[in-house]
């Protein structure tokens, strides 16, 4: 008997607890507090944005290309096997 009253208590605190905490969520009070944090974090991330500094590009002509002229080049022996007038 006692356990079942101790589950029954249990049940009902959750209960409570689930109720209390969706109707608060889906409150117009919460919603209208959401909305206003969003919208002020906006406003400062554009005033942070207008206020960033605008760095010229410095890296024009930066890459020198080099020729390498390669003219050594390994001369292969395989097809000298392959000749048959050896």
């Amino acid at each position: 008997m006692i356990k079942e009253i101790k589950y029954l208590i249990f049940f009902i605190i959750i209960s409570f607890f689930l109720f209390f905490t969706l109707r608060y969520y889906f409150s117009d009070d919460n919603e209208k507090k959401n909305y206003r944090s969003l919208n002020q974090i906006n406003q400062k991330l554009n005033n942070f944005a207008k206020k960033l500094p605008i760095l010229e590009s410095d890296t024009q002509n930066i890459i020198q290309y080099v020729e390498q002229n390669n003219t050594k080049k390994k001369k292969y022996k395989f097809w000298k096997l392959l000749d048959p007038n050896d």
